[in-house]
This record gives C-alpha cells, sequence and structure tokens, in this order.
C-alpha cells in the first residue's frame, strides 16, 4: 500500500512540474526566459512535497496554492517556489540565508542546489519541526534557527544568496548589509494587495539595483519575533 502511495505521488510531482513549466511560459518576459532553469526543476522533481504538510492534506500537497502548516501559516505554492529559486540561482558553491522556514521545503530544495542553507524561523513550534523532518529526510547542509528573520543570521554572514518567503514593507537593512558583493536576494514587498516580488542585485562594488518581478500575495514579514536565537 505504502509502494502504491509513492507511486501516486511520484505521479501527482510530475503533473505539478508541467503545471510549473507551462506558468512560467506564461510570464516568460518578466523572467527574461521562457522557462525555469533545468536545474531548478530537477530539484523540484527531487523533493517530495507531501513529507512536508500534515497526513491529511497529502492529496493536495503537488496541487499549485499554498496548504496550511498550522500556527496561522502555509506552505507556499510550487511555482511561486519554483521561481524565487530561479531568481536566487544558487550553486554549489553558495551560502544562503532563507527567512522563513515555515514546514522547510523551500530549504529542501535550495540544499538541494546550494553548499549550505541556513534557515530562520519565528514560530518555535515550526523551527523544531522542520529542524526535526529536515533531518529525518537527510539534509545535512541545512542548519534551522528560531528567531527573528528580520536580523538575519549574522555569525555566518555574508551570504551568497538571501530569500525571504513572506512579505516586508521595506527590505530589512540588516539583511541587506549580509549581503555579499555579486550577491543576489529574493523578497516580496509592499503591504496585502499590492506586492510585488523583487530582485535585488548587489554589484561588486558593493551597489544595490532592484528589479520588480512579478505581482504576489504572500503573507507578512512578522516584526515582533523577538531577537534571534541560537542555533
Amino acid at each position: 500500500m505504502e509502494a502504491n502511495m509513492e507511486d501516486l505521488f511520484e505521479a501527482l510531482r510530475e503533473r505539478m512540474l508541467g503545471d510549473i513549466e507551462a506558468q512560467s511560459e506564461v510570464i516568460g518576459a518578466p523572467l527574461g526566459t521562457r522557462g525555469l532553469s533545468d536545474r531548478v526543476m530537477a530539484a523540484m522533481a527531487r523533493v517530495p512535497r507531501h513529507q512536508f504538510v500534515a497526513e491529511e492534506v497529502r492529496p493536495f500537497a503537488y496541487i499549485d496554492q499554498p496548504l496550511p502548516i498550522g500556527f496561522g501559516k502555509t506552505i507556499s505554492e510550487p511555482f511561486l517556489v519554483a521561481l524565487m529559486t530561479h531568481l536566487l540561482e544558487p550553486d554549489a558553491a553558495h551560502r544562503v540565508l532563507e527567512v522563513g522556514t515555515g514546514c522547510g521545503y523551500h530549504a529542501a530544495i535550495l540544499a538541494e542546489l546550494a553548499g549550505e542553507v541556513y534557515t530562520v524561523e519565528s514560530v518555535p513550534e515550526l523551527a523544531a519541526q522542520s529542524a526535526s523532518r529536515l533531518a529525518r529526510l537527510g539534509y545535512g547542509n541545512i542548519a534551522v534557527r528560531m528567531g527573528n528573520g528580520r536580523l538575519g543570521w549574522p555569525e555566518h554572514a555574508p551570504f551568497d544568496r538571501i530569500v525571504v518567503t513572506a512579505a516586508s514593507d521595506l527590505i530589512p537593512s540588516s539583511l541587506l548589509e549580509q549581503l555579499k558583493p555579486d550577491g543576489r536576494m529574493v523578497i516580496p514587498s509592499g503591504i496585502p494587495g499590492q506586492q510585488q516580488l523583487l530582485l535585488v542585485k548587489r554589484a561588486r562594488a558593493g551597489d544595490l539595483s532592484i528589479r520588480e518581478v512579478l505581482e504576489v500575495s504572500v503573507g507578512e514579514l512578522e516584526e515582533d519575533a523577538g531577537p534571534a536565537g541560537t542555533s
């Protein structure tokens, strides 16, 4: 029975990949390409999204929509995860910071592509659950911390890449300070109903450029998570 379920999930994952490819072609102009990178799509194919949600919603794990993960939080829709990862362009030499671990799914995608992933979650229960889940799934290159994601993770800065999974009115200055020259940050920004996914690049000389990619609708980055915790 378990083998049959895994076969079903694999088939649903293949369908999810097709949906992602179709959407990426539709928004090709903002991306500057007709599709997402092969490396990102391969990572999306490898990570079992159903392992990151509660059993009662697993039948919906590969539908392109957010799903509840408790504590008023959701796992982002697969297309948004793939798009943000594509814009980030992570590779095996990179140290990546993720702000907003949630259930750990996006961290797992990043870990398939980057050398080191440091991820910060403000909800203690989610941080603990994600750390346990990611370890069980064999992701030894991910470190999880409970704390205020706006503060980043200074002890491991600077980072080659930073991804923020919730929207902030302004890009937190502490995160910009932790971004390396030649680095990239992907972050949703704006108030509810007027959010834009931004691609931030820091030039080798230190100058910043910001490009709006497309409109999004995500949760807001919490203001009052308290100081960063310990890993």
